[in-house]
């Protein structure tokens, strides 16, 4: 073997590389270590002037952590069963990794990632020993918490057994070596070939972040100057024609020469924009629906501030839905309306139809449901978020009278926090990345601000309460009961929705005990399931045409299923219930237009952008 080069071997030009390189890197690190002083700076100016953080135990966590603990004290034997296997299961990855670092075999994996986690995607978290050992260490360690958790969960409250096991996914989550620099072969990596400029475009934009949420991490997802309200998304034509203090409704221009006589109203929920139904004209729901012949009308809601902090639920029900149906049926000249409605908007649809059934209005001819919770028993995971100690800790950041958007959003980014969170901290601000571009994240991260008293009352009447399938909401004077709902209605649950599990959405359809009722369960999640476009030839539906069975595991063994969206079957079902045809309605013939579509309260974001 030849004698290794000395430094002083190497060409000049070579060792000039390199000292350029390394000076390089430490005018880098110089530039990190400024940006760190101005994040740390931007962070407790934003802490100073923000409201004071909530003290103690916000979430409630102790009792149900302490159940728990309770519970694993009294079986001992269970806790030694789960040591006992992750103390054999680290001694045969020990025996594996050394083996392999050695040359002598690979034995494969003791422990791999669940199908779908793209935490360990870069090649060194296999190649590597060092860190296939990392990556397969933290992996049984995370089995074995949550081995733990399973062990003693079975004597808990249900409701504490889901807040336990949410965050202790958090907690594990936030410990997933790929997020720290140091532990990440893919971020050091790229330090060393980007000398450190990684480092210093991702700090800029973690300062940048800061600085938009006012001291508060606010993560960007998507890139933010791609995307604009009424430039490249929500850009169906219409007018708004009617507005008040919490909501614009909008009427859409018509595509077809005849329209259906009856108008249809979309009640969307006011918990993100309106506009996840009009994306762009390829993903459009209400474009589509337009080229269907349907006169479209949307409730675009206000995003809220110190003026709505007098608003409630009941309020919320009369300027809101129930003012749209006079408007749209003033414009229209018809004497009723279909009516559809989407997450939180459906529940607060169903009070409102409720509301009516009991005082026999009769404007509403059908009604539609997506992905709507009526029967909150087992409402998902956002449910960890509800009891008796979290609404008081809620209570005081809604002091102003709305809670702040950044709360909200942060509590749907816990809901998949290995993507929505973790990764993106990765992607930004270690390996200094400009996310994709994204119109769907785009919206995602255009929350909302919360009216504080209608806010309240959701959380705790329903979530907390389920009252509403109890017979305990009274509104406007009015026992509400969802059994008295007689028209038809179409409810869609999609398969795989975690704000709105399916067998919830159809536990709640089944209380509309007299309502000519058709349920569909569709393919995907709470967003995907219901925006699938017909062209993109995605997932597919399930529909039977009773809803006899007592759940939807026995609704489903006896469902057909159809490939494809199932908007062409509400289409179908929607025109049976509008009565014939009449010639095209322009927006603003009775009512007169205020602005262009999508009008101005869409385009109030919380940051201030």
């Amino acid at each position: 073997m030849g004698a290794r080069s000395e430094p002083d071997d190497l060409p000049v030009e070579e060792l000039a590389a390199q000292a350029e390189a390394a000076q390089q890197f430490a005018a880098n690190m110089a530039r990190v270590l400024e940006q760190s002083q101005q994040i740390w700076a931007a962070f407790l100016e934003g802490q100073m002037k923000g409201d004071q953080p909530l003290q103690g135990d916000p979430l409630n966590l102790a009792p149900a952590f302490t159940e728990l603990a309770q519970s694993l004290a009294t079986h001992p034997e269970r806790v030694a069963e789960v040591a006992l296997d992750y103390w054999t299961r680290q001694a045969e990855l020990w025996r594996r990794m050394t083996m392999k670092a050695l040359g002598v075999a690979d034995e494969g994996p003791v422990a791999e990632p669940a199908p779908g986690d793209k935490r360990f995607r870069h090649p060194d978290w296999s190649q590597n020993v060092l860190f296939d050992y990392l990556k397969q260490s933290y992996l049984l360690a995370a089995g074995t918490i949550q081995k733990l958790v399973d062990a003693g969960d079975d004597e808990l409250d249900p409701r504490d057994r889901k807040k336990v096991a949410f965050f202790t996914r958090q907690f594990i989550e936030a410990l997933s070596p790929s997020n720290f620099f140091a532990l990440n072969p893919e971020v050091l990596r790229t330090t060393v070939e980007e000398k450190g400029e990684n480092l210093v475009r991702g700090l800029q934009m973690m300062l940048e972040d800061l600085q938009r949420g006012k001291g508060r991490l606010l993560i960007r997802q998507t890139d933010m100057e791609r995307f604009e309200v009424g430039r490249n998304m929500a850009v169906t034509p219409g007018k708004v024609i009617f507005q008040n203090e919490i909501m614009q409704l909008i009427q859409y221009a018509p595509t077809t020469e005849t329209v259906h006589r009856l108008p249809l109203l979309f009640v969307p929920p006011w918990i993100n924009k309106y506009y996840v139904l009009d994306l762009n004209p390829e993903k459009s729901m209400v474009r589509w629906l337009v080229d269907q012949g349907h006169t479209v009308f949307m409730i675009s809601w206000v995003n809220p501030d110190e003026r709505q902090k007098d608003e409630t639920w009941e309020s919320y029900m009369l300027k809101g839905p129930s003012t749209a149906i006079d408007k749209v049926l003033e414009e229209t000249g018809e004497k009723q309306v279909n009516i559809a409605s989407y997450c939180i908007g459906g529940t607060l649809t169903a009070t409102l139809l409720a509301w009516m059934a009991a005082r026999r209005d009769r404007r509403v001819k059908s009604a539609t449901f997506l992905t709507t919770l009526l029967d909150f028993a087992d409402a998902g995971e956002l449910q960890v978020f509800v009891d008796e100690k979290t609404l008081e800790a809620m209570d005081e950041q809604m002091e102003k009278g709305y809670l702040p958007a950044e709360a909200m959003a942060t509590a749907f980014n816990m809901l998949r926090a290995s993507d929505l969170i973790w990764g993106y901290v990765v992607n930004n601000y270690l390996l200094g990345r400009e996310p994709f571009p994204f119109d769907l994240l785009y919206w995602n991260s255009d929350s909302t601000a919360m009216p504080a008293k209608v806010h309240h009352f959701y959380l705790d009447t329903f979530y907390n309460r389920n009252a509403l399938v109890a017979g305990e909401v009274e509104l406007g004077g009015v026992r509400l009961d969802l059994g008295r709902i007689t028209l038809p209605v179409y409810h869609l649950a999609t398969k795989e929705d975690h704000i709105a599990p399916a067998p919830s959405v159809y536990l709640g359809a089944r209380q509309m005990k007299r309502a000519r009722a058709r349920f569909v369960l569709a393919g995907s999640g709470h967003i995907a399931g219901v925006v699938n476009p017909p062209a993109a030839g995605k997932y597919q539906f399930w529909t039977r045409p009773d809803l006899d069975p007592a759940t939807l595991e026995e609704w489903l063994a006896g469902a057909t299923e159809h490939p494809g969206s199932w908007w062409p079957d509400w289409d179908a079902w929607l025109a049976a219930h509008s009565r014939g045809r009449v010639p095209a309605r322009a927006p603003g013939r009775v009512l007169t237009p205020i602005e262009d579509a999508p009008g101005s309260y869409v385009k109030v974001r919380f940051d201030r952008r």
